[in-house]
């Protein structure tokens, strides 16, 4: 039997698909423009909107300036648009195989998006155990939740396709949704919907038994019989499988039997929802397959961009179907499947379990390596563990085993989040819990910092930083969501363990030392403490300046300044501590906060370190401020002195020595033994000073240079930098340290070595000497000389 004849390929096609191929790889290099492009980008008005022209453009030149727009003046390759592989260039290929088949005659066009249409309904139904289901494709993904709500209607008020909303004002819908869906999706419904705010319940979740981000069904159960009685009608029920926050399932078997019951729409959504395609799926994500309706995100699942979301539901009035919008007769409105359904065929099935089966794995390799972390808790470990108090322990311990195995059949969700709790942390020199029970808010903000630092560490990981009403601020790790895209592996998993179990003892230490902070400042006058929970460090100081007759203006301007030199030159010193002007929004002024700290910390140190420095700033800040009335009365002062010097010596030496020419004659048979008094002006105090006491002080320090015994002011180990206890860990004296690396991406600006200890002390007052002096000798001097060397002093 012949082979039936191959068809070839249509030309137009292959040259469309190699042009964007090859326009994607451009673009994703961005090596298209040339060097002379570059400096002349620079320079041009790139923002500023220009007019069309005449003529038009070629290909290149309109590619160029796309590349321009994706990636501006940025060459680093961290800015970068990520790599979208081959499969997502068979997503973004659809949509431009979509325009170009929409210019097909009607009934090719027609026959050919049903047969996408079927295909990729078929494909997602069989793949997602959903069975004799339909499929809506849309953009936004509460599209399909809208479209299923107006079913729901039409369903439930048989004129409202006529009557409209005074069918609603007889008997008022109500659809419920959970307190931990995500936030907005209710007021977006009623707005889309055209229904008031009173339309929408909002079930809590529990708060004896089970997950806190599970839907207290038997509320939900009383909710609906309070609405039924009082004459409204339930709609639909919104339920997760995976909430968009801590990754947890409903009791979607329970929410079932009370849709059944009570005639009600069951919708779930949630990342959860991609390990029906798995082999193995816990029976709390299995139900889902019964429900009415189920909204899919196959694009970050898989790693493909662009493409739409799916409402897979099941109902029998095509009709209806057609009046909630969740049908077309449009054929180009089918062709929004064709990007799916060109990346589904090129992934395969085996393909697409791979990527969900190796997301999930990642999750449950992360959850592993965090139960050996001892301060670190997952949000099911503390969203379980609390047992409701029960009179009798044996009733108790069975209750507690009986929640446990219950949540270990839950945890086979792909979504971790974990949190650093105080609880467990190390508590050698202080009770962190007796410090620190009860701020929420000092934990939720180091763990803010512990997300952001994984994320900008091991950026592979995907992980970001969740806000969950019970548990406060945790890191979320759902590889569903990024790992396709980003390209995770089982090394940046054990990378992101790494990092978070060098981070760990920081976190703990600084947790410990904030309360030390806090007493050490407390007790110095100079210092204000600044209490900031927003700050994940030590906390906060400002230095008070100890003047107190001036007005409320000029002190702020003291305190801002001095304050100002006190963080540059704390930011000077060789050292690990970070130190910062505080919050972008923090509303104390004129602050310095102080960063994470290490083991090794030696707080009184620091503090007095503080301290000094901003003393001697305020010092040499009066100095300056009173120099233009001291220098002046200093001068005033050296011109008397003078003067009574001049009168003096004319005593002393007598009149004839005085003369032109009888001086200089006398003063060769009877020479003068004149002796120069030398004086030093003190600007501190603005008074003149004998020249003695600091020659005095001059010999007597040569005389002990000479012998050879130096000694240090402050003895260091080699390599230990400021603030460190010697002793104290065993990297005391390292010269790097984790809490370096770490807080190296919070420096704006590089750190200046710091000179020596010896050179480092800076006297707390400075003089200004003018010396006045005479060599005495056997030699004769000239008339008149003496005199002109005392005013060439004025």
């Amino acid at each position: 039997m012949d082979n039936p004849p191959v068809k070839m390929m249509d030309p137009t096609l292959a040259e469309m698909g190699n042009h964007l191929s090859d326009a994607m790889k451009i673009l994703e290099s961005g090596k298209l423009e040339s060097e002379q492009g570059k400096e002349r980008r620079k320079l041009s008005w790139k923002d500023i909107p220009g007019p069309l022209q005449g003529d038009g453009q070629d290909v290149v030149s309109i590619l160029q300036l796309v590349q321009n727009l994706m990636h501006g003046d940025d060459d680093q390759q961290g800015q970068r648009m990520q790599y979208v592989g081959e499969q997502g260039h068979m997503a973004l290929l659809g949509h431009s195989l979509a325009a170009y088949i929409s210019v097909l005659e009607r009934e090719r066009l027609r026959k050919l998006t049903t047969r996408i249409l079927s295909d990729t309904t078929l494909w997602l139904c069989r793949l997602f155990r959903y069975e004799n289901g339909s499929a809506y494709y849309h953009e936004d993904d509460r599209e399909g939740l809208v479209k299923v709500c107006r079913l729901v209607i039409n369903t439930h008020y048989e004129d409202y396709a006529t009557e409209g909303f005074t069918m609603l004002s007889s008997k008022h819908p109500v659809i419920y949704q959970s307190a931990a869906c995500r936030p907005g999706l209710g007021q977006h419904l009623c707005s889309q919907l055209a229904l008031p705010l009173s339309c929408l319940c909002i079930v809590p979740c529990n708060t004896m038994f089970g997950s806190l981000h599970q839907m207290d069904v038997a509320l939900l159960d009383k909710l609906i019989r309070d609405d039924r009685e009082s004459g409204k009608v339930p709609l639909l029920l919104i339920a997760n499988a995976g909430t968009p926050g801590a990754g947890h399932t409903d009791k979607l078997s329970r929410l079932k039997e009370l849709c059944v019951q009570y005639n009600m729409w069951l919708h779930v959504e949630g990342v959860n929802l991609a390990t029906l395609a798995l082999g193995q799926v816990s029976s709390a994500v299995t139900a889902a397959t019964k429900c009415d309706s189920m909204t899919l995100t196959p694009g970050p699942w898989l790693g493909l961009p662009a493409v739409p979301a799916v409402t897979l539901y099941r109902h029998e009035d095509p009709a209806l179907s057609l009046a909630a919008g969740l049908t077309s007769s449009q054929p180009v409105e089918k062709l929004r499947a064709l990007p799916l359904w060109l990346s589904l065929q090129y992934l395969g099935h085996d393909g697409i379990l791979q990527r969900i089966k190796h997301a999930s794995q990642l999750s449950q390799q992360l959850l592993e390596h965090l139960k050996t972390l001892a301060s670190i808790k997952t949000s099911d470990v503390v969203s379980h563990s609390r047992v409701p108090p029960i009179s009798g322990g044996s009733l108790r311990d069975v209750l507690g085993s009986l929640i446990l195995s219950i949540v270990e059949d839950e945890l086979n969700s792909p979504v971790v989040v974990f949190r650093f709790s105080q609880d467990s942390a190390p508590s050698s020199g202080g009770s962190v819990e007796g410090y620190f029970a009860g701020e929420r808010d000092v934990l939720d903000v180091l763990n803010r910092w512990l997300g952001e630092q994984l994320a900008q560490q091991v950026p592979l990981s995907g992980v970001d930083v969740v806000e969950l009403e019970d548990e406060g601020t945790c890191v979320r790790f759902s590889p569903l969501m990024t790992a396709a895209a980003l390209g995770t592996q089982e090394n940046d998993v054990a990378a992101l363990v790494e990092k978070l179990g060098e981070m760990i003892p920081v976190l703990s230490c600084t947790l410990r030392y904030r309360q030390d902070f806090k007493d050490e400042v407390l007790q110095q006058a100079s210092l204000s403490y600044i209490e900031d929970l927003s700050w994940p460090g030590l906390g906060g100081v400002r230095y008070e300046p100890r003047a107190t007759d001036l007005d409320e203006d000029k002190r702020q301007h003291s305190v801002e300044k001095i304050n100002n030199d006190l963080l540059k030159k704390l930011m000077e010193l060789d050292t690990d501590l970070y130190f910062s002007g505080g919050p972008e929004f923090c509303e104390e002024k004129n602050c310095i906060f102080i960063g994470m700290a290490t083991e090794d910390l030696d707080v009184a140190e620091l503090v007095e370190t503080i301290v000094s420095i901003g003393r001697e700033i305020e010092e040499s800040g009066k100095l300056f401020e009173n120099m233009t009335e001291v220098v002046r009365r200093g001068i005033q002062e050296a011109e008397l002195q003078l003067q009574k010097a001049n009168e003096e010596k004319l005593m002393e030496e007598g009149v004839l020595r005085q003369i032109p020419l009888v001086g200089p004659v006398l003063n060769w048979f009877s020479p003068v033994q004149a002796s120069v008094k030398g004086r030093t002006f003190n600007l501190a105090e603005g008074c003149l000073d004998s020249t003695e006491p600091v020659y005095s002080v001059k010999a007597q320090m040569n005389k002990e240079a000479s012998l050879d015994s130096p000694k240090s002011i402050t003895k260091r180990f080699p390599g230990q930098k400021l603030f460190r206890r010697h002793g104290a860990g065993s990297d005391s004296v390292s010269d790097t340290s984790s809490v370096s690396q770490l807080e190296e991406s919070f420096r704006e600006t590089a750190h200046v070595q710091a000179n020596n200890a010896d050179e480092a002390e800076v006297p707390e007052e400075r003089h200004v000497h003018i010396v006045e002096e005479t060599a005495l000798s056997d030699q004769r001097v000239p008339e008149g000389q003496e005199t002109e060397s005392v005013d060439t002093l004025r």
